[in-house]
């Protein structure tokens, strides 16, 4: 179906059949779905409000925006985003297009039918299944369908999932306090999922535990200051049985230690490797948006042991909630310009290029003085000291 086409189709036909479509879909996904949505902001209410009154600027489209999209299973908000605007993080927009079908931007399902409308020279969504020109008549039915009650998530959540429990930014080096693993089954150099590990320190109530090598610390790359402790994830264990001091038969008191069990693993564990309680999972449908004041910073790290990261890998910034930063944060990520000598003055003059905008990334975990984000899209590889700024 071309533009064209769609333009000639009657508004209240397709509004008809909008409502046909969203009784079925809506009311009974509503009550499941709505507790899980996550909160929208005032500021994100505010531009689809605007949005609303005017719709969005033709030159805001992406270039190849389609005239219709279903959504499919596994579509993200930011996906979709993308293939209407030019700027997918700009989804209140997209959400503020239609915001008397799309009450709720985290409540579109499978199934239904995102239409653009340009006929009035500023782009709209329309969700639902146009009719035909001929004229239909209705009559009521009882039709039985699968109805689908899980909405699309906001971006990709399985790319950063693992990372919830697994990357971890200490504020302190309190690893250097925990509890460590001080011996091995029957000698053993590298231990392996199932086999059991022999712990000292003080793990409180504590059962469940993940485990670390040691912690390093994460320095500033402007001013070189110490802004937290990263330690690499080997895996988790659990608490088979508590240790104790005992005497042995000469009245001489031994240490016993704890005895755990090594039950999953990413990398092989060893002595010396540490121990921090398993925290809640950060379940989330993420909202991506754009920070309401300036922010800018620069990568601190890249996580694992590359020297450069590419689209979905993780990065560490060197901005946290101390400094305005929030879950769902969209930045730019900027690409220092090269220094090169001009040729052509006869004087060689060293010149530096400018910086380049080439790629997005996707803040999903803040803490006081440094966040981790996700590498939504690049031109380039990333690396250590690369700016980001607001979008």
């Amino acid at each position: 179906m071309t533009r064209a086409t769609f333009r000639a189709f009657p508004y209240r036909q397709l509004a008809l059949a909008v409502s046909i479509m969203a009784s079925v879909v809506s009311s009974a996904a509503a009550g499941a779905a709505t507790a899980s949505a996550p909160e929208l902001t005032e500021q994100q209410r505010s531009t689809a409000q605007k949005v609303a009154a005017a719709g969005v600027p033709l030159a805001e489209l992406a270039a190849n925006a389609p005239d219709s999209y279903t959504v499919k299973s596994g579509d993200t908000l930011w996906g979709i985003s993308g293939l209407f605007l030019q700027r997918p993080w700009r989804w209140p927009e997209l959400w503020g297009m239609n915001l008397e079908q799309i009450r709720n931007p985290h409540m579109i399902f499978p199934g239904q039918i995102l239409h653009l409308d340009t006929s009035s020279g500023r782009a709209r969504l329309l969700v639902g299944k146009p009719l035909s020109d001929a004229v239909v008549k209705l009559s009521p039915q009882v039709r039985t369908a699968k109805v689908v009650t899980t909405a699309i998530a906001s971006i990709p959540f399985n790319l950063i999932e693992p990372f919830l429990n697994e990357a971890v930014i200490f504020e302190s080096d309190k690893l250097n306090g925990a509890p460590r693993i001080v011996a091995t089954q029957e000698g053993r150099v590298l231990l392996s999922r199932g086999d059991t590990a022999y712990v000292r320190g003080d793990r409180g109530q504590n059962t469940v535990f993940r485990i670390f090598r040691q912690a390093v610390a994460l320095r500033d790359p402007a001013t070189h200051e110490v802004l937290g402790y990263e330690a690499p994830y080997v895996g988790t264990a659990e608490l088979v049985r508590g240790g104790d001091a005992q005497s042995d038969t000469s009245g001489k008191t031994e240490v016993v230690p704890d005895t755990f069990l090594v039950t999953s693993i990413r990398q092989e564990a060893g002595v010396g490797d540490r121990l921090a309680p398993v925290v809640p999972h950060e379940y989330e449908n993420y909202a991506p948006h754009a920070p309401q004041g300036d922010v800018a910073g620069q990568i601190v790290s890249i996580y694992g042991d590359a020297l450069t990261a590419g689209q979905n890998q993780i990065v560490v910034l060197n901005r946290g909630a101390g400094d305005g930063m929030e879950r769902g944060h969209v930045l730019a990520l900027w690409h220092d310009g090269r220094r090169e000598v001009d040729p052509t003055d006869g004087r060689r003059t060293l010149m530096k290029l400018p910086d380049e905008r080439h790629g997005e990334l996707f803040v999903f975990r803040v803490f006081s003085r440094m966040s981790y984000a996700l590498i939504m899209s690049v031109k380039e590889p990333v690396k250590v000291g690369d700016r980001f700024t607001k979008p």
